[in-house]
């Protein structure tokens, strides 16, 4: 589960290891399993993980140090749109950028793969994801009436994922 080369690197934290933004692969399905039932309450299967970590319309990338798992995002991509599935990060690194990377990587790459635009659903009282997408420029689309299993409505988010700065000549 070594990271590959060209992954994007973010900040050293203690201790000196630096974590890096990578793209995950089936090798990764019992990290994501676990740090599913550590974040999102065990949101998706083990043949969920499977699926969205085998299939190449899909594009899953996490945040690794020494090959712990500390974070996930993944979307699906659909024409001209990415889906984004699932954003998470460990409750224990929590609130120390690493959700916003990952979703800024994920959009770039899904850019990279001929995106244009990304939606995605999230609980309506779910204040960290709102401020997490609403500084990613995300906006409110629409509202999906009792979406989850417990009765909690979801907005649907959407944006425009910025094409890259163009490179600028040399004078």
């Amino acid at each position: 589960m070594a990271a590959s080369e060209g992954n994007l690197r973010i900040d050293p934290v203690e201790g000196g290891q630096i974590p890096q933004i990578l793209r995950l692969d089936p090798s990764w399905q019992q990290a994501c399993l676990a740090l599913d039932q550590r974040a999102l309450n065990g949101l998706w299967t083990g043949e969920q993980w499977r699926r969205e970590l085998d299939d190449p319309r899909r594009l899953c990338i996490g945040v690794v140090q020494i090959d712990v798992l500390w974070g996930v995002a993944c979307g699906w991509m659909v024409a001209d749109e990415l889906h984004i599935t699932a954003v998470a990060v460990d409750p224990d690194r929590r609130r120390s950028g690493h959700g916003g990377l990952l979703l800024h990587a994920l959009l770039q790459r899904a850019r990279q793969h001929g995106a244009v635009h990304a939606t995605l659903e999230v609980a309506s009282d779910n204040v960290a994801a709102l401020a997490l997408y609403a500084k990613a420029g995300f906006r409110t689309a629409g509202t999906r009436s009792g979406y989850y299993s417990d009765g909690r409505d979801a907005l649907i988010l959407w944006c425009r994922i910025p094409s890259p700065p163009s490179p600028t000549s040399a004078a």
